[in-house]
């Protein structure tokens, strides 16, 4: 059990006078107190709240009347109550007394007769009593300039500033990043203090330790289109239409027409963030991308009345109503006959029919354009067939398939734009040496394009 029992001396000086006597008493309290006004008594000094670091080592601060205790935290203390109690109650201080008169009470006291004597850090005041000594004001402490002075009741304690600790005589630097984290992110140590930092795409909070993300999209958008907010950083993105550059930031038009070389049918043409498809005279755009005949007999036909308009791929022609030339005559639509009755006709073909058709450039070979047919039937006879005109290079052959009909073959590739007429007759003979020939004249017309 630790007690502690303190006794301050008491000292009293009285002043007399030939007058009716009044007594003014002034106190000083011994180490470890101080006056209590209140209750007119001396106090204890609670030394490990004023105390700034008053133990060390991982010890622990006991106070205790007049005093206070370092013990090991692992310690166990029993006070007898009583006994400090009673410590308390006969704790005193000196007592100066100066007897006045009332007949002036505001004349200042008469010096005592008799000097009192103070204690070591303590001096006596001009009125007579024991104040104690700022040894931190007067710079009568012996704190080293790296130390701050902090005065105590009848003594001073050299410290270290805030930030650093005492290492024997020195005080060093607390290096706040070893401890704890006090940071979010980096913490970087400064004499006698600290300060936090942030990785990139952060910023401090308002408690200067806490990383918050910085929405790099709504503080200043660094995207030239569209900007998405990631945690600590961002990303950018372009429209359709356009790609990123490389920096990463900035979008650059894609060139779609060089991408493919089927992206249009025709002609492509670049746009900002897009393409268009165009076609060539005489085709229109079908589903953005395809090239399309336009029929200019049905839309824009510039023909005269004598005339028939005939469509084909990008174009259109103009043809006579009646093609027929001397001897024949126009017996019906696009057919003329050589009357029998004209001995001219006897070494000419019966009859001619026109006919008209469009195919496309480059078509693939071989390929069946066209099929004749006899349109008259007689019996015991029998029909053939041959290119009579038209196929000096030989792009075409004639390929029977019945009696009464053959197929016209396209075995050489054409380019357009061109105009090819070919003459396919048709032969009927019998037994009896009858004889004779009809021929189709037909128009075949080649377009520029291979759609």
């Amino acid at each position: 059990m630790l007690t502690a029992t303190f006794l301050a001396a008491l000292i009293l000086i009285t002043v007399h006078s030939q007058e009716t006597e009044e007594t003014i008493t002034y106190t000083q309290c011994t180490d470890g107190y101080e006056w209590d006004p209140v209750r007119q008594r001396c106090k204890d000094i609670d030394e490990c709240e004023i105390v700034p670091d008053a133990c060390k080592g991982g010890m622990k601060c006991v106070n205790h009347y007049g005093g206070y205790l370092c013990l090991p935290r692992t310690a166990q203390i029993i006070v007898n109550e009583r006994e400090e109690a009673a410590a308390a109650e006969s704790t005193s201080g000196r007592n100066n007394v100066i007897r006045r008169t009332p007949a002036d009470p505001h004349r200042a006291p008469p010096n005592p007769t008799h000097q009192i004597q103070c204690a070591a850090g303590y001096e006596q005041s001009d009125h007579n009593v024991c104040q104690d000594i700022d040894e931190c004001a007067t710079g009568t402490h012996n704190c080293r300039a790296d130390q701050v002075c902090v005065n105590l009741r009848g003594s001073f304690s050299c410290q270290c500033p805030p930030g650093y600790q005492k290492r024997g005589d020195q005080c060093v630097d607390i290096d706040e990043c070893t401890l704890p984290p006090y940071c979010h992110h980096r913490c970087v140590n400064t004499p006698g203090s600290y300060y936090c930092q942030c990785n990139a795409g952060f910023q401090l909070a308002s408690n200067n330790h806490t990383c918050v993300d910085i929405n790099e999209c709504d503080a200043n958008n660094p995207c030239a289109q569209q900007c998405y907010n990631i945690l600590g950083s961002f990303i950018c993105q372009c429209n359709p239409g356009f790609e990123l550059s490389s920096d990463r930031i900035n979008c650059e038009d894609i060139d779609e027409c060089r991408t493919s070389s089927y992206i249009c049918q025709y002609q492509c043409v670049n746009e900002p963030g897009k393409f268009s498809c165009v076609c060539p005279e005489g085709y229109q755009v079908v589903g953005g991308r395809t090239c399309h005949d336009i029929n200019e007999c049905e839309t824009t036909n510039e023909c005269r009345e004598d005339e028939i308009c005939w469509n084909y791929h990008g174009g259109f022609r103009c043809y006579p109503r009646n093609p027929c030339q001397e001897p024949y005559v126009l017996t019906s639509e696009n057919r003329c006959v050589c009357p029998v009755s004209n001995a001219i006709c006897r070494e000419l073909p019966y009859s001619v029919v026109y006919k008209y058709m469009s195919i496309r450039s480059d078509r693939t070979v071989p390929s069946d354009i066209f099929q004749i047919q006899a349109t008259t039937i007689y019996p015991n006879t029998i029909n053939t067939f041959r290119i009579k005109s038209g196929n000096e290079n030989g792009e075409f052959y004639l390929r029977q398939t019945s009696a009464v009909s053959a197929m016209l073959v396209l075995v050489k590739s054409l380019s357009g734009p061109r105009e090819h007429i070919v003459d396919l007759e048709m032969l009927t003979v019998n037994s009896l040496n009858y004889r004779t020939s009809s021929v189709l004249r037909l128009t075949i017309i080649v377009g520029p394009y291979a759609f």
